[in-house]
């Protein structure tokens, strides 16, 4: 199963995991997508508060970039770096390319969704002159 992280501008795709956490998030993300504010934590990951528990089925893991796993089980955290502790694994970035340039070094706004859920439009350069479809 997949899911769709949206970081900034930059969208990739991620496997999940077959747990319990995974199915509480799809089913959040079945009724639309979620957005989480995420901080930079000792530089190498971010993380961010998910406004409500998973399930949890923490195991000592090390972690490699593009790693996705839940902390406490209220708080989702994405590595671009490495890191050992216990956690519940979501799932990882199928392709890391841009995956540390898009997280930056500051704080980030990451959206999660299902791949048949309507991708969350940026905004567009179009104008549209009110004059109907094709007139500008």
């Amino acid at each position: 199963m997949n899911m769709i992280v949206q970081v900034g501008g930059t969208t990739f795709t991620a496997t999940l995991e077959e747990n319990a956490a995974v199915d509480a998030l799809v089913e959040m993300m079945e009724q639309g997508p979620v957005t989480i504010q995420m901080s930079d934590y000792s530089g190498f990951e971010k993380v961010g508060p998910l406004g409500t528990s998973l399930p949890t089925s923490n195991q000592q893991t090390t972690t490699q970039a593009g790693d996705i796993v839940l902390y406490q089980g209220n708080q989702i955290v994405m590595f671009y770096g490495s890191n050992s502790w216990s956690y519940t694994r979501l799932g990882h970035i199928d392709d890391l390319t841009g995956w540390e340039e898009a997280l930056g070094s500051g704080d980030v706004a990451a959206t999660f969704f299902r791949k048949h859920s309507k991708i969350p439009s940026l905004p567009s350069a179009r104008r549209d002159s009110g004059k109907g479809a094709g007139a500008f």
